[in-house]
């Protein structure tokens, strides 16, 4: 896909307000780890994640996406009633119906002509929902969309903890170990036509590929024992996702620079979904890139799901690492598996 008429005009984000270290969950799951004699420490030393954040109990996912959403607005000097698309992108949603989407629209004035709609795939969301909104802007359907989307980890983790203390079984521990790393925040994204543009990054185009016949390796949904949409379960075979996954990106990544036709030492930075220590070194290993072009988050923000990538390129951005002329890459990667690849001119 290239595009020549897409801008990112502006970003958007909310930080959730209650730190959680690594060390505070370890504390929770004492009885686990005096079952299996597990030291403290794992955690931080197997994913490199120092720390998350999780929201107030009863925030709603679209009080975060309106108050990112909101930002990104008025970083972008625009008008809200001229934003034709609103998506809302997230895995977590206020409800199964009606879209999230509608409360943000709501919260933010949009116009009544706005088209709003629900877009989920994973950690992908919010890259698939660039593509669609690029696409409509390509055909000359609309001038500008925004992109939104907040998760929330800590009712998952709650309930992993419960889970792991109740068990306390090796291989329980090995498939939610990754559902430990999840964080909580919001994002939002604003493109534009170049007739709204005022120095917005150009969106050249992208790549993607999927390989999913590993749909299974990463599941998150409701117990089947349980009738109740708060009863949600991850499972994740840590060891299959992270090898299969560097596959997909090598691939990916490869055909990616051949659609822009870029050379070896592009990109000149990249950002990639935010999944931990290991999973950075696989992939930038994987597909020859320096560490010094790739700017992280995970540290602090633990795995925000699709959240990840935007927030960690609004932070990227704030702090002058992406650079204007830059030829950068955000390379998102989410469990089914799906692989996206975008490809913008800072």
């Amino acid at each position: 896909m290239l595009y020549s008429r897409a801008y990112i005009e502006s970003f958007g984000y909310e930080l959730a307000p209650n730190v959680v270290t690594s060390d505070d969950l370890e504390s929770r799951l004492e009885p686990l780890y005096k079952a299996l004699r597990l030291q403290k420490g794992q955690l931080e030393a197997l994913t490199g994640i120092r720390e998350r954040r999780f929201w107030d109990p009863g925030y709603k996912m679209s009080e975060g996406a309106i108050c990112a959403g909101r930002k990104a607005i008025e970083n972008s000097g625009i008008s809200p009633e001229k934003i034709d698309t609103l998506i809302y992108c997230g895995i977590c949603k206020d409800y199964l119906e009606p879209a999230t989407a509608c409360a943000v629209c709501d919260g933010l004035g949009l116009s009544r002509k706005t088209q709003v709609y629900d877009v989920s795939n994973a950690c992908l969301g919010v890259l698939n929902g660039m593509v669609q909104v690029a696409n409509a802007i390509e055909l000359g359907q609309i001038q500008a969309g925004l992109l939104v989307s907040c998760e929330s980890a800590h009712q998952v983790i709650n309930r992993t903890i419960d889970r792991l203390n109740e068990t306390k079984d090796m291989t329980v521990f090995k498939n939610t170990i990754a559902t430990l790393t999840g964080g909580s925040g919001a994002v939002a994204v604003l493109l534009t036509d170049p007739s709204l543009s005022a120095g917005g990054h150009r969106l050249l185009g992208g790549m993607l590929k999927n390989a999913t016949q590993h749909h299974n390796l990463c599941t998150w949904g409701l117990n089947p024992d349980i009738c109740a949409h708060e009863a949600r379960l991850i499972e994740t075979e840590s060891v299959g996702i992270l090898r299969n996954g560097v596959t997909l990106g090598m691939e990916t990544f490869k055909g990616f620079r051949k659609e822009l036709s870029w050379a070896d030492d592009k990109p000149d930075k990249i950002i990639c979904h935010q999944v931990g220590a290991t999973h950075q070194k696989s992939i930038l290993n994987a597909i020859g890139i320096p560490a010094n072009k790739d700017f992280t988050t995970f540290q602090y923000l633990g795995n925000i799901g699709s959240v990840s990538l935007p927030i960690t390129a609004a932070i990227a951005s704030e702090r002058e690492f992406l650079q204007p002329e830059d030829w950068d890459g955000f390379l998102g990667i989410g469990s089914g598996l799906n692989c996206l690849m975008l490809g913008i001119r800072w």
